[in-house]
């Protein structure tokens, strides 16, 4: 069905990329869709007494009147949403929230109006992208580093020894329930894990750094309820948490401390005759992670050039959406790198409680990575996905299709195709750098200075 007359759309800037969509929808465009909707539903509608197709039109509007009024809705704003985007050109890089909709009503003879909020790509050229300089440090692994791996690797497949009394450094499970001064519960989590700081040090509850963790935990016992204040980071992905005091009731259940392994018990996990082809299997795999390392750096000093060489005016503050999609950029970028599933939690803490301009750069580079994606026509391919795919899983010990899944029930599947676009975008501009191969000694005098 074509509409004989037009919406009126009126489009405003509401601040750094945000956009304000107005939208008005002529009664007579209302009507159209309301009397194709009933004419539809009446076509198929099987009412006892009357053969299909042939109920009368009060009947039908008795019994599905809210069903079509609430469909019509929906098809309405959509496709004017839809249309609004198409014909100002607008690059939206989120939905409108649901609630957006919620108090419209949809009335015969009425026109409706409507308005939304939208994050959009901030406009700004692109600098030349030949012959970046770029700095290419060596792959070699530094001594020591070996021994380093194994011992961490004896912890991760180490024991648990089951403690009534804790020390530094043991771990607790327990239920922890976070809320803010106004009594609003934020968490609720039953076997919550937390490891006891050594004395001064921060400590991570909650995905929340606590500066003086030490000292607030202490060395509980099995059976101990602690009281933990804390300051709500100013960019966490929940809004309601910012900048709040907030207090987290924790009850330990069990105290746990990890007894390594010990190498002869690793060297029959893995299958090897001995502990010099343990040694070869880690030394194989910290080669593999220094050279993903070392293009890690390349495509950070890439990054690094463009966000230094681009101006743009961002959001004053990080929506939940704009905080939530750094932390899963950031969480993707680790796992490619192989770091540990529990360095990476910390790693997500620290971004939570990072400065404003910190998690503002991070966004920065979101913006105009994908702007350069776009200039060069970056796509990704289905082989592209399970190779990566393949690697995630060797790094966790996992099959690629559970590591598939994960990422899907998690909803980071969108985040990995990003993450795989941005890293073909940086490389095609480092194939047309000038690299500088250097020593790591000499690479991190270089961008220390």
């Amino acid at each position: 069905m074509s509409d004989t007359v037009t919406n009126t759309v009126k489009i405003e800037d509401v601040g750094p990329c945000r956009k304000r969509i107005s939208i008005d929808i002529p009664a007579e465009t209302v009507d159209g869709h309301i009397e194709s909707a009933f004419a539809s539903v009446a076509h198929e509608a099987n009412i006892p007494g009357f053969r299909k197709g042939h109920a009368p039109r009060r009947l039908i509007e008795k019994r599905f009147g809210s069903y079509v009024k609430d469909e019509t809705k929906s098809r309405l704003i959509s496709s004017a949403y839809q249309e609004a985007i198409s014909d100002n050109e607008l690059k939206v890089l989120s939905q409108p929230p649901a609630e957006a909709m919620e108090g419209i009503e949809i009335e015969a003879g009425k026109s409706v109006h409507f308005e939304v909020e939208v994050e959009v790509m901030p406009e700004f050229e692109l600098p030349e992208l030949k012959g970046i300089k770029v700095l290419k440090p060596d792959a070699l692994l530094p001594d020591g580093m070996i021994d380093e791996e194994i011992n961490k690797i004896a912890i991760n497949e180490g024991s648990l020894d089951e403690r009534e009394d804790s020390d530094k450094g043991d771990y607790l499970t327990g239920n922890a329930v976070m809320t803010d001064s106004e009594g609003t519960e934020h968490y609720n989590i039953e076997g919550a894990v937390v490891q006891i700081p050594e004395d001064g040090k921060e400590g991570m509850i909650l995905g929340v750094i606590v500066p003086d963790f030490a000292k607030q935990v202490g060395t509980p016992k099995e059976g101990d309820k602690l009281t933990i204040q804390l300051a709500g980071p100013e960019n966490h992905e929940i809004e309601a948490l910012r900048g709040k005091d907030l207090t987290i009731e924790y009850e330990v259940v069990k105290v746990y401390r990890i007894v390594p392994a010990v190498i002869g018990d690793l060297v029959a996990k893995y299958g090897f005759n001995d502990e010099e082809q343990l040694r070869e299997m880690v030394s194989g795999q910290l080669t593999q992670r220094a050279e993903v390392q070392q293009q890690a750096v390349m495509r950070q000093q890439i990054t690094k050039f463009l966000a230094d060489e681009i101006a743009f005016e961002l959001p004053e503050g990080l929506t939940a959406q704009q905080a939530a999609r750094n932390l899963e950029r950031r969480r993707m970028e680790l796992m490619y790198r192989g770091v540990d599933p529990t360095e990476i939690e910390q790693h997500m803490a620290e971004l939570r409680s990072s400065s404003s301009d910190s998690a503002a750069s991070e966004l920065k580079k979101f913006f105009i990575l994908n702007k350069v994606a776009d200039s060069m026509e970056i796509t990704v391919e289905e082989p592209e996905v399970n190779a990566q795919l393949v690697q995630l899983a060797h790094q966790q010990g996992k099959r690629p299709e559970q590591v598939r899944d994960e990422l899907i029930k998690s909803g980071q599947a969108q985040t990995l195709l990003q993450q795989i676009r941005e890293h073909k975008t940086v490389d095609a501009i480092l194939a047309d750098a000038k690299i500088e191969e250097v020593s790591a000694d000499e690479f991190n005098k270089q961008m220390g200075e």
